[in-house]
């Protein structure tokens, strides 16, 4: 499938399997790889697109100011090449996307899955000097000690996991050639704000996913959010944490699976309302 987006440039995307449309935004440090495993299981039932956000894509130069109105520009473009509402599902900085996708673009959706959306609350989601000092390690070529600096502070994983990450970097090209992106998701965030007042008013059925050993901010963004949507509803999944679609892309496709199903899309299914805990 070829689609243009607005302003003309091609949408990256993976595409496999048949039936209703399951729509994956992937998150930060990323493409839309990490995420083929929970494609593959939810391909033997659905029709799976898998989009690679414009922030990421490396032959683009990044612009956080206008980066996420232009990725919620490409979704629109994808979406109106579906023949039915599809099930938005959304990972960590993607799951921003996708909820500004959401009220932009409200009857494309049939429903949403959003795991661990990092959304500003009363303030950025680092520090305030945290872009500024990660840009700065990267104009010397400095990119562990910019990963570092996002993990840190943004991330809020222990100093130490930091310290050790940046190291590693250097040994991880997949990971290493998309830190500077990362440093302007964050900026792009940032330069939202607060959204929490206009993603109240989205009146989709959402599933938020968040995980028992993830950094605690991150399930309070999460619940802070679930708490003033009026179709929203939150799953635990204890065992996991930031990363559940590759340490366990079974349960995630699961999960998935039935909310798809709630929502109309193949089987029929029914939503208590209620928040749980599975395993896993």
């Amino acid at each position: 499938m070829t689609v243009q987006s607005a302003d003309g440039t091609l949408v990256v995307l993976a595409e496999e399997g048949e039936g209703p449309t399951i729509l994956i935004v992937h998150g930060g440090m990323s493409d839309e790889s990490p995420w083929g495993p929970v494609a593959g299981e939810l391909a033997k039932d659905f029709h799976v697109v898998r989009i690679r956000r414009r922030l990421y894509r490396l032959e683009l130069s990044p612009d956080p100011a206008t980066d996420f109105a232009r990725e919620v520009d490409d979704l629109a473009a994808l979406t109106a090449t579906f023949n039915a509402p599809c099930l938005i599902v959304g990972h960590s900085s993607g799951a921003i996307v996708a909820l500004e996708a959401l009220v932009a673009h409200p009857t494309a959706y049939a429903g949403a899955v959003l795991y661990e959306p990092p959304i500003v609350l009363d303030g950025p989601v680092g520090t305030p000097t945290s872009v500024a000092r990660a840009r700065a390690a990267l104009a010397k070529d400095k990119i562990g000690t910019a990963l570092r600096i996002f993990l840190k502070d943004a991330v809020r994983v222990p100093a130490a996991t930091a310290y050790l990450a940046g190291i590693f970097s250097g040994f991880m090209p997949d990971l290493k050639k998309f830190v500077a992106r990362q440093i302007e998701d964050m900026d792009a965030i940032d330069r939202l704000g607060r959204r929490v007042e206009t993603y109240a008013t989205i009146q989709t059925p959402v599933l938020f996913l968040t995980g028992g050993k993830s950094p605690a901010h991150l399930g309070e963004r999460t619940r802070t959010l679930a708490e003033v949507m009026p179709h929203a509803t939150v799953t635990t999944m204890p065992e996991q944490g930031h990363g559940a679609q590759t340490a366990d892309p079974a349960l995630v496709a699961r999960l998935i699976t039935e909310q798809a199903r709630t929502v109309g899309l193949g089987e029929p299914g029914s939503d208590d309302g209620h928040h749980s805990d599975v395993p896993g």
